[in-house]
């Protein structure tokens, strides 16, 4: 395993999360559960929260089907968020072939 740098959440659609602001994550990481990819970090809030000024990072993903888990460190070069039947979904997650 080889990861220099948390890979930056480069989009997120999913307007009504906390961490969400003009469709850029500001969590400090967030985590991609499995066994679907779903941000386990979502969650829906008036109040809004973060970092502001920085760009979320994926911390981990427990994903371990997806072809960019790596020890359950995300390998991707960025990653993309959006809803998904009211569930807040990784849109780079690709399943490994058998």
């Amino acid at each position: 395993m080889k990861i220099q740098v948390m890979p930056q959440v480069l989009f997120c659609s999913v307007t009504e999360c906390a961490y969400n602001d003009s469709e850029k994550c500001h969590a400090g990481a967030i985590t991609v559960d499995g066994p679907e990819p779903l941000c386990d970090t979502y969650f829906k809030s008036p109040r809004k929260g973060g970092i502001n000024g920085t760009s979320g990072t994926v911390g981990a993903c427990k994903n371990a089907i997806c072809v960019h888990n790596d020890a359950y460190e995300c390998t991707a070069q960025g990653i993309k968020v959006s809803l998904h039947v009211a569930k807040a979904e990784c849109d780079t997650f690709a399943a490994k072939q058998s």
